[in-house]
């Protein structure tokens, strides 16, 4: 649990692990509002997990070049990495997701 405090517009402000004076609302760790607020803040865990979910699509979509030009098989890549290309490729075509392409923003 997390301790929170709060602007009047109820937006988090300031939080905490152990509660304060200033943080004394509890809020669940994986609640929506605290990932948000994680993510605006400059330099955070937040921000640099968002940044390698995006280059995590862009080693996707070389990968996917490479395979498609032969220039490296499927097999040539380990058992764990066969099963979690296979994994992502079954998540893109269940949710529509291609290559990137022009229109795609990182």
């Amino acid at each position: 649990m997390l301790y929170t405090k709060r602007n009047t517009s109820g937006e988090i402000l300031m939080l905490s692990k152990e509660p304060t004076s200033e943080c004394n609302e509890t809020i669940d760790p994986d609640s929506p509002e605290v990932l948000a607020f994680l993510a605006d803040q400059p330099g955070s865990s937040a921000h640099f997990i968002a940044s390698d979910l995006a280059f995590v699509r862009v080693v996707e979509d070389i990968l996917e070049v490479l395979l498609n030009k032969g220039v490296i098989t499927f097999t040539d890549l380990p058992e764990a990495a066969q099963a979690k290309v296979m994994e992502r490729k079954s998540l893109r075509v269940k949710n529509d997701v291609g290559l990137l392409s022009d229109d795609d923003t990182i």
